[in-house]
């Protein structure tokens, strides 16, 4: 792989971590999504009735899209169908996870940040609801689309949680 190609589906490197790189990749995803909706003064957000839609889902669509033809790489290189060097799908799961609540939230309760993480690794990790029926599909769509599903998964409790509580 080129050096490129391996800096995006390794999320910088993250995914050669010897210990847990899909969470290293996910942990890794966090300050991005502070960085951006704490610099945003603007922040785009769409409100239907009580849900908010806000920039990070097509972010997280974008980096799924983007994402395809560098994993088809990585899978055809390694010969592996899911490498585990291959974070990128954690980053683009674990944004979709902050889609639907105010980025506010994001800049100034850390405790939605930390249990965005925690509620999608728990969904990553355990594969649940259907999500590991999205593994069988072929390359890198099944690399990728489960961890999409967990990321919805995980921003739609997260967003019933912060409406609650926040």
């Amino acid at each position: 792989m080129n050096f490129l190609n391996t800096l995006w589906v390794t999320w910088f490197g993250l995914g050669k971590s010897p210990a847990a790189p899909g969470t290293m990749g996910s942990v890794g995803t966090l300050p991005m999504i502070f960085l951006i909706a704490y610099n945003i003064p603007t922040w785009p957000t769409w409100q239907f009735g009580p849900c908010v839609i806000n920039a990070f889902l097509p972010m997280s669509l974008a980096i799924f899209f983007i994402s395809l033809l560098p994993v088809k790489r990585a899978i055809a290189q390694s010969r592996c169908e899911d490498p585990q060097f291959v974070v990128i799908d954690e980053v683009a799961g674990q944004t979709l996870a902050f889609a639907f609540i105010n980025p506010a939230h994001l800049t100034h309760s850390y405790w939605v940040l930390a249990l965005g993480l925690v509620l999608f690794r728990i969904f990553d990790i355990t594969k649940i609801l259907g999500i590991h029926k999205l593994e069988s599909l072929h390359g890198a769509w099944g690399v990728m689309a489960d961890d999409m599903l967990g990321g919805l998964y995980a921003g739609l409790i997260l967003a019933g949680l912060v409406t609650l509580f926040g």
